[in-house]
């Protein structure tokens, strides 16, 4: 009777068990996204993926915290369509605490089916720029605004007019508001102090999504974030001119080492790479072409200065090509919402290819200045060693080759160390040689050159 007693406890443990695993499996979901920085392609990427996460783990809503300086108009319209045509509502939350919703990214934050911001945040500015972030022409900029404008009136109509007001003068004034301004005005859906006051907010909520009206069920979901995956990090890291120029110049130099001694790979293949890394950062970013011209130049100015020294002449005049390249390249970056390129970093890198190429320059003047050693008088100073007796006459073995050899001073026994003192027509003059004493006290190789 006791063991059955035992049994019928232990199938209500099970039981509870199995209740709780049921329970814990069926609570929410909230897939969480986090952009930092400039709107990029990786982004669009980035976005893609979460939505589809979240619809194959059927997560009640998807959130992308945002912290945006803006980004291009197209990628931007391509974003808003994204999580307009989601099945899975999309909330969209500025954050943290001040962050900022800026130019495109007010366009991304209207398009969520629902919109919070962290105190402290703002959002707006929102008027368009040029691809290299200069004022558009005012036919052209009028054009822009205008399609900007009915975009975010079609985004902001079911927020109210003070909301679709607010919004068109973030396109027309470059107006930008605060958090609790735009809570006010309709624009944004509440603020939350935290992620966990966020998900508490949006429970019961209801929205609208591509499938139809969603109502939400986030109290006590489970946040399951989903970070950039290691490809999508180092893309979105490169949109910055600052990694981009220190690639650019490491694959240079690295290409150059694989030219001045060919038959390797492993300074070839990481030229190519960093070369292909920094392109791609300087496809996306907003450039000068004529900084990159100015760049090539300097190159070109370094190289000549390796074939035809002037004392470091042209090394100089390139260092300075480098740099204003450089700084022209990337100051279109200072207008836009890309990370500005640091002075110190385009002085370090013209630095440090001068330092690169004025080594190499060094080398071949130490080369020229070198007296040309050729032929037979090559082997003075050659270590060799005696195959047969010199007395004083006899054979030895130097660099590779069998040698008549006459002996300085006394007999020297086949099979000791010899150096070449002297060359008299094919005859070479040789003498003893005692390798230098070492801490383990056994002798140097024969052949070679003494220490």
């Amino acid at each position: 009777m006791r063991g059955w007693r035992w049994m019928g406890w232990l199938g209500i443990l099970m039981l509870l068990l199995g209740a709780g695993g049921v329970e814990a499996d069926a609570a929410p979901r909230v897939v969480w996204l986090r952009v930092e920085g400039a709107l990029t392609p990786v982004v669009a990427d980035y976005l893609r993926r979460g939505i589809e996460v979240a619809q194959d783990q059927g997560a009640e809503a998807l959130v992308l915290q945002l912290n945006t300086p803006g980004g291009e108009v197209n990628l931007t319209l391509r974003l808003v369509s994204m999580i307009r045509e989601s099945p899975v509502p999309v909330i969209v939350y500025v954050a943290p605490r001040g962050a900022i919703a800026g130019s495109a990214g007010t366009l991304v934050t209207l398009a969520g089916h629902l919109a919070w911001m962290a105190p402290e945040t703002a959002i707006g500015a929102a008027s368009p720029v040029g691809g290299q972030g200069e004022d558009l022409p005012q036919t052209l900029s009028q054009k822009v605004k205008e399609i900007l404008k009915a975009q975010v009136r079609s985004l902001a109509e079911r927020r109210g007019p003070d909301a679709v007001r607010l919004a068109e003068a973030a396109v027309e004034s470059a107006k930008a508001v605060s958090a609790r301004e735009a809570l006010e005005a309709g624009l944004i859906d509440g603020i939350a102090e935290s992620p966990e006051d966020l998900l508490r907010q949006l429970d019961g909520r209801t929205v609208r999504v591509s499938g139809g009206p969603r109502t939400l069920r986030t109290q006590g979901a489970v946040m399951v974030p989903l970070p950039m995956n290691i490809v999508e990090e180092i893309l979105h890291r490169l949109v910055d001119p600052n990694v981009a120029l220190i690639l650019l110049a490491i694959g240079v130099q690295a290409i150059l080492i694989e030219l001045s001694n060919p038959g390797g790979w492993v300074a070839g293949f990481i030229g190519v790479v960093c070369l292909l890394l920094a392109a791609y950062g300087i496809g996306v970013l907003p450039v000068n072409w004529l900084g990159l011209l100015l760049i090539a130049v300097a190159i070109v100015l370094f190289i000549l200065d390796i074939k035809a020294p002037t004392h470091g002449a042209l090394t100089a005049v390139g260092t300075a090509t480098f740099i204003a390249g450089a700084l022209v390249l990337f100051a279109p970056v200072a207008r836009s919402p890309f990370p500005p390129l640091s002075p110190w970093v385009a002085g370090g890198t013209g630095l440090a290819m001068a330092g690169f190429f004025g080594f190499i320059v060094a080398k071949a003047l130490q080369a020229q200045r070198r007296p040309s050693v050729m032929g037979v008088e090559a082997l003075i100073g050659r270590i060799g060693e005696a195959r047969t007796d010199l007395n004083p006459v006899g054979m030895v073995h130097v660099a590779g080759e069998l040698w008549t050899a006459e002996s300085e001073a006394g007999m020297i026994p086949a099979g000791t160390p010899v150096q070449v003192s002297g060359v008299e027509g094919l005859r070479l003059r040789v003498r003893k040689w005692t390798p230098p004493a070492t801490s383990s006290e056994r002798p140097a190789a024969p052949e070679g050159r003494p220490a």
